[in-house]
């Protein structure tokens, strides 16, 4: 007879197999709605911080050239004219006149992407303003959806659900299993079963007055997680919603190797911990079977805990799966699904690490981390986290 203590834990690898089928038919009830009607034209901005050279950046830039809308602006953000992504952004500026090289003036907070989309923030000309990350890609309708959504006067920020492409490497492949099977369904779960609103950083867009009530981009200057922190001001602040555009964007990785894997994910881990506290930290382990399946198989090493594992991997795999065919061309092909075990199995990794672990890297910068995500710059062991770097402590 089975371990009480193993017992539970594969009831609980139950339960969290059944919220994860939620999640993937959610995600396929939003997917199946249908496009927001025609919006009045209206100019928009589109604000894209730069940060090196991302795999396939020149393609990236030139799917936003392809937008289909009558009138909008790209603006390139750098840090200074020394980073790699420099020349890549003048190219673009110099071949297109809707794009515009913008670097950044001054470091008022902490968080290394939000001083970039202060000065964003600052140069853009149009009332809609739409947060695109560098690594992202978009269909041609893009900004008239997100427009179309701003018709609503309840919606405060757009945001966009993650399917990933370009994989070759490990690391990239479990980044997009993750982003694709993972995140993307329990975003929208969120919203439809939870009536929680998630932001997701990769893409947001504002009505540049609702921002400016929020106080701006310098609201988050001093947080690591400013999605998460912007959407919740939207909502407490100014009582709107965040809606969740039908199409993705895709998330374009090639050449992430495992420990770039790792090392996001553990940084994803200790923001979700110190935004959502201890408790809610320890209770995301049971969207995550794998691990409490293999925890029952440690305790209880017998034929019956071993098929049930199994059992957990394959029903795992066949969701993400499931959410990788509605999300993405092809889904994944079975070797990369074969590959969801051992990428769960080291995002428990991160995720245990996070409740002592309070020190990210990001960007180049060594960031310590407190509650709501607030950080103070800490400098590297060899080098300043960047140049004249100081530590700031949390506002």
């Amino acid at each position: 007879m089975l371990h009480l203590a193993a017992v539970a834990l594969l009831a609980l690898a139950l339960l969290g197999a059944l919220l994860l089928l939620a999640q993937v038919l959610s995600l396929r009830r939003h997917l199946a709605g249908t496009m927001p009607a025609a919006p009045a034209p209206g100019a928009i901005s589109v604000l894209k911080p730069l940060c090196g050279v991302d795999d396939q950046l020149e393609a990236n830039l030139a799917s936003f050239a392809a937008l289909e809308w009558p009138a909008f602006e790209v603006l390139l953000g750098v840090r200074s004219t020394a980073d790699a992504a420099f020349p890549v952004a003048l190219a673009f500026s110099r071949r297109d006149p809707r794009f515009r090289v913008v670097v950044q003036r001054g470091e008022p907070g902490a968080n290394p992407k939000v001083n970039q989309l202060i000065t964003l923030e600052a140069e853009a000309r149009h009332g809609i303003l739409v947060v695109s990350d560098s690594n992202v890609r978009v269909a041609p309708d893009y900004l008239r959806e997100i427009a179309a959504l701003f018709e609503e006067p309840s919606v405060g920020l757009v945001t966009h659900l993650i399917a990933g492409a370009g994989e070759r490497r490990l690391g990239s492949t479990l980044d997009h299993l993750h982003l694709t099977g993972f995140v993307a369904p329990a975003v929208v779960a969120a919203k439809r079963l939870a009536g929680r609103d998630i932001v997701v950083g990769k893409s947001m867009a504002f009505r540049r007055q609702d921002l400016a009530a929020l106080g701006g981009f310098a609201a988050a200057k001093d947080v690591l997680a400013e999605d998460y922190v912007l959407g919740t001001l939207i909502s407490r602040r100014l009582g709107k919603r965040v809606a969740v555009a039908r199409r993705p964007v895709v998330n374009v990785s090639v050449s992430r190797s495992l420990s770039d894997f790792v090392d996001r994910y553990a940084r994803w881990a200790v923001l979700h911990r110190t935004t959502t506290g201890r408790a809610v930290h320890l209770a995301q382990a049971i969207l995550n079977p794998i691990l409490l399946a293999a925890a029952a198989l440690a305790l209880e090493p017998r034929p019956a805990t071993a098929l049930a594992f199994g059992a957990t991997c394959a029903a795992k795999t066949a969701l993400e799966g499931a959410a990788g065919r509605a999300l993405r061309p092809g889904g994944f092909a079975l070797s990369q699904l074969a590959l969801v075990p051992l990428k769960d199995l080291l995002l428990a990794w991160a995720w245990g690490r996070a409740f002592w672990q309070s020190e990210v890297e990001w960007r180049g910068n060594r960031l310590r981390v407190m509650e709501g995500t607030r950080v103070a710059v800490s400098p590297a062991p060899h080098e300043a986290a960047w140049d004249g770097a100081r530590t700031r402590p949390a506002a």
